[in-house]
C-alpha cells in the first residue's frame, strides 16, 4: 500500500534539491562564459627578442577571437626561468599564459637549477612559429664570412666574447656548441634580454652574437651587424645567400628556435581548446602571416596534442646534444 506524501517532508526535499541545484559546479557555463576579464601574455624576455616580437604580433588577432584583451607582460630574468616559473603557479584558469620558447627543453639537461617541470607543470595550447638564429658581430670586426670566423677565432682562443639573452637560452647554447664542433674557444657574456644583447653588440662591448634572424635582420639590413651565416643547415628564403652552417662543414648543426603557447597544467580542456582555436586563427590571418615571414618567422601550427609530443620528442633530443658535447650552465 503507497503511504501517503508527508507535506513537510515534501517542501524540505524540494529545499535541499534547490540548494544542490544552485551550489553544484557549471563547468559548462563557466566555460562558455570564458574569457570574461583581460589574458596576461607572459613574455619571459626584454622587449626586443624573438618571444617579444612574436608576442606583438599575435596578441591583436587573439584579442579579436577572444573578445578580450590579451595584455603583454615582460618578466625577464634567470634565462627565461622567472616568467615561466610565475605562469606555472599561476591560477589554471585560461588567463595568464606564456610564450616559451625551445629553450624549455633545454634546461632541464644543462645542470640549472629549473623551478618547475615544463612536461608537467604546464598545459600545451600550440605551436606558434620557428625562426633560424643566425651568427651576426659588429662591423668593426675583420671577419666576414664563417671561414674566416672560425680561423681568426682558432688563432685567437678566448679573446672573441658572444652575447646571448641570458645563460641556458638557445642563443647560449648556440654559441656552445658551436665552439664544441668548430674547436674554438668563445667568451659567453649574458644579458638579461635580447634587447641589450644587440645594443652592446652594436657599440662594441661583444663581438659577435648568435642571434635570433628576427631580432637582428632590421640591423644588418642597415649596415649596423654584418650577417656571418645561419646557425643550421637550411637557407633562409629572405636572405639565400647568406650560407649555413652546413654549408661551412658543421654537419648535424641545429639551433633553430621554434615557440609555444602554454598555460598553467590543469587548465581546464575547453578553455584551451578554445585558446588553441583563436591561436590558429591568429597565425593564419594573412596580414600576421605576412609580418611573420618579413620578420624571419615561420608560422608552426598544432594541437595541444601535437604540441604535448614535440616538447617530449625535443626533450630527449636536447638530452642527447647536451651531453655528447658536454655543456653545462650549472645555475
Amino acid at each position: 500500500m503507497t503511504r501517503p506524501l508527508d507535506p513537510a517532508r515534501s517542501l524540505l526535499g524540494c529545499a535541499f534539491a534547490a540548494m544542490a541545484f544552485a551550489t553544484a559546479p557549471a563547468p559548462a557555463t563557466a566555460q562558455a562564459a570564458y574569457p570574461n576579464k583581460p589574458i596576461t601574455l607572459v613574455v619571459p624576455f626584454a622587449p626586443g627578442g624573438g618571444n617579444d616580437i612574436l608576442a606583438r604580433l599575435i596578441a591583436p588577432r587573439m584579442s579579436q577571437q577572444l573578445g578580450q584583451s590579451v595584455v603583454i607582460e615582460n618578466k625577464p630574468g634567470a634565462g627565461g626561468n622567472l616568467g615561466t616559473e610565475f605562469v606555472a603557479r599561476a591560477a589554471p584558469d585560461g588567463y595568464t599564459l606564456v610564450i616559451a620558447s625551445s629553450q624549455v627543453t633545454m634546461n632541464p639537461h644543462l645542470g640549472m637549477k629549473v623551478p618547475f617541470r615544463i612536461d608537467k607543470d604546464f598545459e600545451p595550447v600550440g605551436l606558434m612559429g620557428s625562426v633560424p638564429l643566425m651568427l651576426v658581430a659588429n662591423m668593426d670586426q675583420p671577419y666576414r664570412n664563417l671561414k674566416e670566423f672560425m680561423d681568426y677565432a682558432r688563432a685567437n682562443p678566448g679573446k672573441i666574447s658572444y652575447s646571448s639573452p641570458g645563460p641556458g637560452t638557445p642563443q647560449h647554447l648556440a654559441g656552445e656548441v658551436f665552439a664544441k664542433l668548430s674547436r674554438t674557444e668563445l667568451l659567453h657574456v649574458p644579458y638579461r634580454g635580447t634587447g641589450p644583447s644587440i645594443t652592446d653588440l652594436m657599440g662594441g662591448q661583444v663581438q659577435v652574437s648568435f642571434a635570433t634572424f628576427a631580432s637582428a635582420i632590421q640591423y644588418v639590413r642597415a649596415g649596423k651587424l654584418r650577417a656571418i651565416g645561419i646557425a643550421g643547415q637550411r637557407r633562409t628564403p629572405l636572405m639565400p645567400d647568406l650560407p649555413t652552417f652546413g654549408d661551412a662543414g658543421l654537419k648535424g648543426y641545429d639551433a633553430e628556435l621554434w615557440y609555444s603557447l602554454l598555460a598553467p597544467a590543469r587548465t581546464p580542456r575547453p578553455v584551451i581548446d578554445k585558446l588553441n582555436a583563436a591561436l590558429l586563427a591568429a597565425l593564419r590571418a594573412p596580414d600576421v602571416v605576412d609580418q611573420l615571414a618579413k620578420q624571419g618567422f615561420e608560422a608552426k601550427t598544432s594541437t595541444p596534442d601535437e604540441l604535448r609530443a614535440y616538447i617530449g620528442r625535443e626533450l630527449a633530443r636536447w638530452q642527447r646534444v647536451i651531453a655528447d658535447n658536454d655543456i653545462r650552465v650549472g645555475l
